[in-house]
């Protein structure tokens, strides 16, 4: 068997142990991707308990926050109007959640499945979409950079 420098080289970065920038081992993108995956259920909680400063810390200060009726918030309009106490979320699941970590970049996709409660007349409501939301590596930290909802 012939191995020739290519050939090598190729398995070396296959492999992530050349050292190149883009050249990251499978076990960094798992730790990437669980890092991201325990940022995506602090939101999740977050935004059922309304908590202002978990929410701010989650979020990069470039957020765009897209709602499923077109409403577009920056990151102080979404964490101010997440946590008004206008609404009280009943229950919030993530399902299906897959996760891609591309360099510094993350893309989630899930199937949201929710239940509210208006606390001015007490009518609730019940949302079933499907989100696409992009993290951000910042420093040592995940952010969530955008998010879009499209109702189902």
């Amino acid at each position: 068997m012939n191995i020739d420098r290519r050939r090598l080289a190729l398995r070396a970065l296959a492999l992530g142990l050349l050292g190149l920038p883009g050249a990251v081992p499978a076990i960094a993108a798992s730790a990437d991707e669980d890092a991201v995956a325990k940022n995506v259920e602090a939101f999740r909680a977050a935004q059922v308990a309304a908590d202002a400063k978990a929410l701010d810390a989650l979020c990069a200060p470039e957020l765009s926050y897209s709602h499923s009726d077109a409403r577009v918030e920056d990151k102080a309009a979404f964490v101010a109007n997440a946590t008004n106490g206008k609404s009280k979320v009943l229950s919030l699941a993530y399902k299906d959640p897959k996760i891609a970590v591309v360099g510094s970049a993350a893309i989630v996709r899930f199937h949201w499945m929710g239940e509210s409660e208006s606390v001015a007349d007490g009518k609730k409501s019940t949302t079933n979409l499907h989100i696409l939301m992009n993290w951000q590596k910042q420093g040592a930290d995940w952010k969530l950079l955008s998010r879009a909802s499209t109702k189902l």
